[in-house]
């Protein structure tokens, strides 16, 4: 198992790739932006950009974009002087000079107003900070890491995200792998939580039987990571010690599963398809449906996008 001091836990493939990629980018200041969806485990990926960097030892601030008041996100970002709106009673220094010479991490970017995208695509460009109501501006070193769930190119063509910041922003993108397209990593991922969970209440750690964990390998993980660690820890709690069985896995989990079984579609004739036929006229029909937008084309198809663009290369799709 592979595992590094910020609990980012994987020897799939899928996983060695992020990784590598990561110890490629940390050691530049350059920008990145982490995509996936929520619970892939982005702020664990900014964490080890920050730590494997120059800048370790220098602040790493963290923002949740989604969560900051509309009405003072500029303030909470920038800081402000004493007097520059009602209820600034004093200065304060914002999140971006708080991470000056480290990193600041910009959970859900994609959530930040328009009128703030400006401002920030102006430090971006330049390195300066001026809190709000203060006429002079103060430089700046921060490198800035990025992450949303979102597509923000679709967000863009909708209005909503400033294009200019966008391609700024994504001067290095990661993008995260699904916890179901990393299957083989979730033995160790249970393994790696039923030792934190059991150490963070004191109980004998739990293991799973074989009928339980081939379930697990074949549950959706819907919330990902996330998921499984709190599934984890509410398993340590109620069977400290124990090996857990298939039944004692919770039930809205099984009948979840049981679900999507009885979702599926398409049956196989008794006289047999051409596969290749079949995957070049779903890959079409996906991205007729989406006007060509490949990303989207491969979520309906519940793939990656470079698992589409691969085999779109090799059916010879334009």
């Amino acid at each position: 198992m592979i595992m590094n001091n910020i609990g980012l836990v994987g020897e799939s493939v899928e996983f060695q790739n992020i990784l590598n990629a990561s110890s490629i980018i940390a050691v530049t200041d350059a920008t990145a932006l982490i995509l996936g969806e929520s619970g892939t485990g982005k702020e664990l990926i900014a964490q080890n950009l920050h730590f494997k960097s120059n800048r370790a030892q220098k602040p790493f601030i963290t923002v949740n974009c989604a969560s900051l008041p509309e009405n003072l996100v500029e303030s909470e970002l920038f800081g402000h002087k004493k007097g520059a709106f009602t209820g600034a009673d004093s200065h304060r220094d914002g999140r971006v000079k708080a991470a000056n010479h480290g990193t600041l991490f910009l959970d859900e970017i994609g959530e930040l107003p328009l009128a703030i995208q400006a401002k920030f695509l102006r430090f971006l460009e330049s390195g300066e900070c001026q809190p709000l109501g203060e006429e002079r501006t103060e430089k700046l070193n921060v490198r800035i890491i990025a992450a949303t769930n979102r597509d923000l190119l679709q967000e863009v063509k909708a209005g909503n995200f400033r294009e200019d910041l966008f391609y700024r922003l994504n001067i290095v993108p990661i993008k995260l792998p699904t916890l179901k397209e990393r299957a083989n990593d979730i033995p160790l991922l249970l393994a790696h939580y039923a030792k934190v969970s059991a150490k963070k209440h004191s109980l004998q750690p739990i293991s799973f039987k074989k009928d339980a964990l081939s379930f697990l390998k074949q549950y959706a993980w819907p919330g990902n990571i996330r998921e499984l660690k709190n599934f984890v820890e509410r398993m340590a709690i109620f069977f400290a010690g124990m090996e857990v069985e298939l039944s004692q896995i919770p039930t809205e989990m099984r009948y979840a599963s049981e679900d999507a079984k009885s979702d599926t579609v398409f049956q196989l004739p008794d006289q047999g398809i051409k596969l290749e036929s079949f995957e070049i006229d779903l890959i079409n029909q996906a991205l007729q449906k989406t006007s060509g937008n490949r990303s989207r084309a491969a979520r309906l198809l519940g793939l990656t996008r470079d698992t589409l663009l691969y085999r779109m290369k090799k059916h010879a799709i334009a």
